[in-house]
């Protein structure tokens, strides 16, 4: 097969990759196997796997410590009206 892509196969890896669920198990697939094919393919899966473990861990962390601070501030808010 030619290795490069068509604006078409672009288009629907693309669209494929964002369809929640359906991305994770086709981005993994490519990313382990050949690409379909293409070593574009492959090479932008895993790149894309990447950039997902990053934000979702850059998630994580800011939601750790926004919930902490909420809860911090919650049980000064609520300690603090014990006393009106």
């Amino acid at each position: 097969m030619d290795d490069k892509m068509t604006l078409g196969q672009w288009v629907l890896t693309l669209l494929l990759a964002s369809i929640p669920c359906v991305n994770i198990v086709l981005l993994i697939i490519w990313a382990v196997g050949d690409g379909g094919g293409y070593v574009a393919r492959k090479t932008f899966s895993q790149a894309y796997l990447i950039f997902m473990v990053v934000i979702y861990v850059i998630s994580f962390i800011f939601g750790m410590i926004t919930g902490a601070g909420a809860a911090m501030l919650g049980a000064s808010a609520g300690a603090s009206m014990l006393f009106l």
